[in-house]
């Protein structure tokens, strides 16, 4: 049987949405959890919403931090392949607004350092690199890209010297970089990572450039 990789679809129809928002979820989760966590605490005011399903719920088995192998390139390249067929169905000259909590977050960061920039922002909930610094790794210049980098001082999945170490690649690749790190915060979306998310979401619908 081939395993569901059909994304949700929600919000706006594609010909009224002003930005396309695709929200990746993180390992041993769906899109249907992404919509109950994220996208029901948002406005979906002119937001169409796309969320990309993992085949067995992961886009790829080790965890962000360990070093790379032919099995995690190879797993990476698809999900990658996934995330950038989501993105394509937003309509031709639509910001996008990327967003990933977790696994989600980390796939992600590497999309955009990989094929960014692109008009709009980047999320990442609680993410890092996938790989370690002495794998070969993409690292696109970003030409302002805005992007948003979480993190927590006691994450239990991202370590925070791979938060810190992602947010230093952001910034030498000339992102727009805000980073927050939440003491004691659980492995979660905040409400306050929500307001960020939908003042830049607003500003995309003005048709601003997000500013942090």
């Amino acid at each position: 049987m081939t395993p569901n990789t059909t994304p949700l679809l929600l919000g706006e129809a594609p010909q009224s949405a002003a930005v396309v928002c695709v929200v990746t979820h993180g390992r041993g989760q769906t899109p249907e959890a992404m919509a109950e966590h994220i996208v029901s605490r948002l406005s979906g005011k002119g937001v169409r919403f796309i969320l990309p399903r993992a085949a067995g719920g992961s886009w790829y088995d080790a965890r962000a931090v360990d070093p790379m192998t032919d099995k995690t390139r190879t797993q990476l390249a698809n999900s990658l392949g996934q995330l950038k067929q989501a993105a394509a169905l937003a309509p031709a000259g639509i910001p996008v607004v990327m967003v990933g909590f977790s696994q989600g977050a980390c796939l992600s960061l590497e999309y955009a350092l990989a094929f960014g920039p692109w008009r709009g922002a980047l999320f990442g909930f609680t993410g890092c690199r996938v790989g370690t610094p002495q794998d070969h790794r993409p690292s696109n210049d970003l030409a302002e890209l805005p992007v948003y980098l979480s993190g927590a001082n006691k994450d239990p999945w991202i370590p925070l010297p791979a938060f810190a170490s992602a947010a230093l690649e952001l910034g030498v690749a000339r992102a727009r970089l805000r980073a927050d790190i939440f003491p004691d915060r659980q492995h979660e979306v905040s409400d306050v990572e929500i307001e960020v998310l939908q003042s830049a979401l607003n500003q995309v619908i003005s048709g601003k450039e997000v500013q942090w």
